[in-house]
């Protein structure tokens, strides 16, 4: 059993590890565009320079940047491409690698960028709008890394900039002055900009490692839901699936509910083969939608029986859900009587009942067959109750487990009475109640 936990583990973290690069990549126009962003960036700067120092170093890292991204990106797409021609997907440590080299790429630019305006400055009357466009590359490849949802990345490249921005300011506080700095480069005006790009890559870092903790549990849930959507409702495999429901076999209060039809055998005796299959088939149907509407999970059909579990809420909650399921059945199959008397058919008579504890529920996979199920001790007082519950010819009976969560929240009209808890030789028996309208007490 813990290894099929572990497999069915690993395969969800399979899945979201390949769905997150899959997000990733979804971006992949988004993050072109935004390197083609940084280009016209850069090439706004070279203009911005008066070209008095090397000026054809803002050319050269243009043409670099440029030819090393879209160098880059086809890669990614050939990788991608590669990946799901032959059904594997991406190569994790080729896509890995890609990523690391386009995040050293946007931050070996950033740096350079940022670092030449502050060596050379700009020349007077353009000194104002190359000291803006000088900061937006760095600001703008964060946002880009962290597009990528990979909180690492991110943070190296914030890391790496803001080192490299705060080891030249810091150089050039040590050197006289005038002598590091470009002609129209301020420290008052650097100071406050890295202070400034420090505080976003901390907003930036913080908001990919929620994004991506959301989207991963997100994706995690919906896996779950859709798998456990194979075996119980999907209202309640959603609320299953957020407690870690995936062939996560734990233990779980429950409030148990069996049926069984009574006289069942003698039925079968008695009346032809359709007539049996079709009241089999009506039982099944009232019960399936009584416990469905309630929240409850209908675990298995045996002969004549039904079993199932209300595993969702707390145990008030989930006792009070199988009163009212088992309530909703009853009206059904007064209803269902009704037509089966119009049609000279025999009536039907059932008899429920609940009981609740801990069991041990969940896919139990032995790897040829899967089923969402429920074992312990709880189920064989269930079955030991309803035996007594038949014998005492109820139609509707409880465990005192059941009735001590439904103390102040039965239904009104509704009432719980005690059955005898000794035998005729004086052995104790597990305590019953019947529940019936409170007017039969008197009938």
């Amino acid at each position: 059993m813990d290894q099929d936990r572990d497999g069915s583990r690993a395969s969800a973290g399979n899945g979201e590890a390949s769905a997150l690069r899959l997000l990733q990549s979804a971006s992949g126009l988004r993050l072109f565009a935004m390197h083609a962003l940084i280009v016209v960036v850069l090439l706004a700067t070279a203009q911005s320079y008066d070209g008095s120092i090397h000026p054809m170093s803002h050319w050269v890292v243009l043409a670099a940047y440029a030819t090393c991204s879209l160098g880059l990106g086809l890669a990614e797409r050939w990788d991608r491409d590669a990946g799901q021609h032959n059904g594997s997907g991406f190569t994790s440590r080729r896509a890995e690698g890609l990523a690391w080299a386009s995040t050293a790429l946007n931050a070996g630019v950033a740096i350079y960028v940022e670092i030449e305006h502050l060596l050379v400055g700009a020349s007077a009357g353009f000194d104002d709008a190359a000291g803006a466009v000088s900061k937006l590359p760095a600001f703008l490849l964060l946002l880009q890394t962290g597009l990528t949802m990979r909180v690492w990345h991110t943070a190296v490249f914030a890391g790496a900039v803001a080192i490299a921005w705060a080891g030249t300011i810091l150089i050039a506080i040590l050197q006289p002055a005038g002598s590091l700095l470009g002609p129209h480069v301020s420290l008052s005006d650097e100071m406050p900009a890295l202070l400034t790009f420090i505080a976003a890559s901390l907003v930036v870092i913080d908001g990919v490692r929620r994004l991506r903790h959301a989207v991963t549990t997100a994706l995690r849930l919906e896996h779950e839901r859709t798998m456990l959507a194979r075996f119980v409702p999907g209202s309640v495999a959603v609320q299953l699936a957020r407690e870690g429901g995936l062939g996560t076999v734990r233990e779980r209060h429950a409030c148990l509910f069996t049926l069984d039809i009574r006289g069942f055998s003698a039925f079968t005796r008695d009346y032809p083969r359709e007539h049996v299959v079709q009241a089999l088939l009506d039982i099944r149907a009232l019960t399936h939608a009584g416990v469905s509407e309630h929240g409850g999970i209908v675990d298995k059909y045996i002969g004549d029986g039904v079993l199932a579990h209300f595993l969702v809420g707390p145990p008030q909650h989930q006792a009070r859900s199988a009163l009212d399921a088992a309530v909703a059945i009853r009206e059904r199959l007064d209803a269902l009587n009704v037509e089966r008397r119009e049609q000279g058919r025999h009536p039907l008579t059932i008899t429920i009942a609940l009981h609740a504890g801990t069991v041990l529920a969940g896919v139990f996979d032995d790897g040829s067959r899967a089923e969402f199920t429920a074992l312990g001790s709880a189920m064989n007082m269930l079955a030991r109750l309803e035996a007594r519950a038949k014998a005492e010819d109820l139609s509707l009976a409880a465990s005192e487990q059941v009735i001590g969560l439904l103390v102040g929240r039965l239904p009104s009209g509704l009432t719980a009475v005690p059955v005898a808890t000794e035998d005729a030789s004086g052995h104790r028996l597990p305590a019953l109640y019947a529940i019936t309208q409170k007017d039969s007490i008197h009938a």
